[in-house]
């Protein structure tokens, strides 16, 4: 099992179109995660991380390999918010 060192659950914030315009609409993070780590551990990671409620998370491996977690954030957060702390906005 993976540790539950948040950071090490999650590598890198993805700031494609695609992740822009999924902020801004559906307030939505992307994120490239650990490949072995759960939707659980991914969720926890991310409240722990950046102070929030998620309403829940898909995953998707990519064509390279990589696992790619859509974060939805609960209404009363802001994924824009979030995005400008990390400098993606």
């Amino acid at each position: 099992m993976l540790s539950l060192d948040p950071y090490k659950i999650i590598v890198r914030a993805l700031h494609t179109e695609k992740a822009i315009m999924k902020i801004e609409m559906e307030n939505t993070l992307t994120f490239i995660v650990d490949k072995n780590a759960t939707k659980k551990q991914i969720k926890e990671a991310v409240e722990r991380i950046f102070r929030v409620k998620v309403e829940r998370v898909n995953t998707v491996i990519t064509i390279r390999g990589e696992k790619k977690a859509y974060v939805k954030l609960k209404p009363e957060y802001k994924a824009e918010e979030i995005a400008t702390r990390l400098g993606i906005l």
